[in-house]
């Protein structure tokens, strides 16, 4: 049996190969407990060596942080706009379509010009803002108290709406997908809004970049199994073949 110094130099080393390790597959190279490796996993991230994670650990700080969305716009800008490029489709015959918050998401609204009468419903400024003169485009916009850091509308009042409407399919941005613990954003007050826009759509369509895997912010939208696509620049196909075990359709933006 290894002693805890090469226990930690071991998945140090595993750190440094892959960028984050996994108890079982730990427990059983070393063969100890999951309780001694949970423990290792502890004292490491006391010392600044790794950040744990649901199920292991990773060298990459798993917490997304809340940024302004004028500054998040410029981030991967090129990978949100294929995104949501790719994502229009998946309107289908639909006449009425729910645009959450978010800079991917925002680009869906600045590709969006439909052939047919389309009801646009979004708690998103800036995405009311973009089609409120858009030839076919009918917006109602959810009212409320607007976050500063998204400019975006959340609380009772946005929900009270909502209570009286449906519609075909609901875009919205994540800031983590984490595959066992589900998709989250960094702002707690529209968690609540997002889930509230779940319940309602016919489909949930989750639009997020590579850089939204194994992250997670500090609001809880929903499982994974309750959304029916994601759309994304790049995934593994390993977690594309967890995401569809899951129910979920992964759609790759070319």
């Amino acid at each position: 049996m290894k002693s805890i110094t090469e226990r930690h130099e071991f998945i140090l080393k595993k750190l440094q190969e892959s960028g984050k390790v996994n108890i079982l597959q730990l427990s059983e190279e070393m063969q100890v407990s999951g309780v001694t490796i949970r423990k290792d996993l502890k004292l490491l991230e006391e010392k600044n060596l790794l950040f744990r994670t649901r199920g292991g650990g990773s060298i990459h700080n798993p917490y997304a942080i809340e940024r302004p969305i004028n500054e998040k716009e410029f981030i991967n800008a090129e990978e949100k706009k294929r995104i949501a490029r790719t994502a229009i489709s998946l309107i289908g015959q639909n006449d009425s379509i729910i645009i959450g918050s978010g800079t991917t998401v925002f680009e869906l609204a600045r590709a969006l010009h439909p052939a047919k009468h389309l009801v646009v419903i979004t708690p998103a400024l800036k995405v009311a803002l973009e089609l409120c003169n858009r030839p076919n485009v009918e917006v109602l916009q959810l009212g409320g108290l607007i976050h500063q850091s998204s400019s975006s509308a959340a609380g009772a009042f946005a929900e009270l709406i909502l209570d009286q409407l449906s519609c075909g399919v609901l875009f919205l941005g994540v800031d983590g997908i984490d595959l066992d613990y589900g998709f989250t954003i960094t702002n707690i007050t529209e968690a609540s809004l997002n889930q509230k826009m779940i319940q309602m759509a016919q489909t949930v369509v989750i639009l997020a970049d590579c850089t939204k895997f194994d992250r997670r912010g500090l609001g809880k939208i929903c499982n994974i199994d309750q959304a029916h696509y994601i759309v994304t620049d790049k995934a593994s196909p390993s977690t594309i073949a967890l995401l569809e075990e899951k129910g979920v359709r992964v759609m790759l933006a070319e």
